[in-house]
């Protein structure tokens, strides 16, 4: 979401100075790439950009690829093939063995459903969206490369000629596993035409407990990543500091204010006892996807036995102590395992050296 809301931040200065811009948008991948679908790279005539769509190695020739995009006017498809040498040909050294396909989409600044203004539309989402693009046409015609939202599935349907309950359903599987995907749609025809359901995730928020030194670390390690942070504490002890780095700042006694969602991450890290205890009573029957706890296990097992109405650590989404297992020592550190662990728990991963993991990594 972070890179969603710069590119957003380029457009508008791009539409104020009259700018003429594109937007590549990496919609398939096969087998290995840098980035995954999804991925967007703002390219603005006068050469600024943000964003990307690779590591590195494929800006150069998206930047020419999308200039011409502008001075033509209409979209176009460019397949970067790494797995026949293609790389070598073109010169871009992409590290990376797979095919990437990319859409170069020239943007109209008075079309209020252009790419960036239907992205603006979910840019502070707290549920994840889902868009789907059609990324062939029927024969050799290109097809149309907007995005349809939910409501408009059924004219997604009538051109792919299949029932839209069906599509529906196939869009809200997809949403529900939170993944973006490509389809394969077979139509009455028999025809099979590839289908990019894109899930757009929330933002996380943070929210920290304490006032202590290792809080403003958490604070700009979950910034740099583009979340939204929360701190509870006690009022007359929010540093200059921390009140300039959190989004929100609650006491203790407003915890009842705080809004938990499905992307919001809990972490207490007073380094005091008492306060923990009440914010498990408050937060636990609220069940975030994310409460983490600093200190020893030792220190949970004891709230829990204080606790025998909470039942602390049968709760399935219990991190203590808190963060992944990598040395931590300074407040840097411990914020680095902490928003690791955040990242993993959201993710849907098990964490651990990605030199173990069998197949894609992604």
């Amino acid at each position: 979401m972070k890179e969603i809301r710069q590119i957003i931040q380029l457009y508008d200065q791009l539409k104020v100075a009259d700018v003429p811009a594109a937007l590549a948008v990496v919609v398939e991948v096969e087998q290995s790439s840098y980035r995954r679908v999804g991925a967007r790279l703002l390219v603005a005539e006068d050469g600024r950009y943000i964003g990307g769509i690779s590591g590195g190695c494929l800006e150069g020739d998206a930047l020419r690829r999308a200039r011409r995009a502008i001075l033509a006017g209409v979209p176009s498809f460019h397949v970067y093939d790494t797995l026949d040498g293609e790389d070598e040909v073109i010169g871009i050294g992409l590290g990376c063995n797979g095919r990437i396909k990319v859409l170069f989409l020239p943007l109209d600044y008075h079309d209020p459903a252009n790419e960036i203004e239907v992205l603006r539309g979910v840019a502070t989402t707290r549920t994840p969206r889902l868009f789907a693009r059609l990324l062939a046409g029927h024969g050799a015609a290109p097809p149309p490369t907007y995005l349809y939202t939910p409501a408009q599935l059924d004219h997604l349907a009538d051109y792919l000629d299949v029932s839209t309950p069906a599509l529906r359903e196939l869009a809200g599987k997809y949403q529900r596993e939170g993944r973006t995907k490509v389809a394969k749609i077979t139509n009455a025809a028999g025809q099979q035409l590839p289908v990019l359901f894109e899930i757009i995730q929330p933002e996380i928020h943070l929210v920290v407990s304490g006032t202590n030194y290792d809080i403003p670390a958490a604070l700009r390690a979950a910034k740099h990543l583009g979340w939204r942070t929360t701190v509870l504490g006690p009022r007359r002890k929010f540093t200059n500091e921390i009140a300039a780095l959190a989004d929100q700042l609650l006491d203790y006694g407003e915890v009842d204010q705080l809004v938990i969602d499905e992307a919001t991450a809990i972490a207490l890290m007073s380094h005091d006892y008492d306060w923990d205890k009440r914010m498990v009573q408050q937060l636990l029957p609220r069940s975030p996807r994310y409460l983490g706890m600093l200190g020893p296990r030792k220190r949970a097992v004891s709230m829990d036995e204080e606790l025998p109405d909470h039942d602390l650590l049968g709760f399935p989404n219990l991190f203590a102590p808190i963060g992944l297992d990598i040395g931590a020592e300074t407040p840097e550190e411990i914020a680095a395992s902490l928003v690791s662990e955040i990242i993993m728990v959201f993710r849907d991963r098990q964490g651990g050296p990605l030199r173990r993991r069998k197949g894609s990594i992604h």
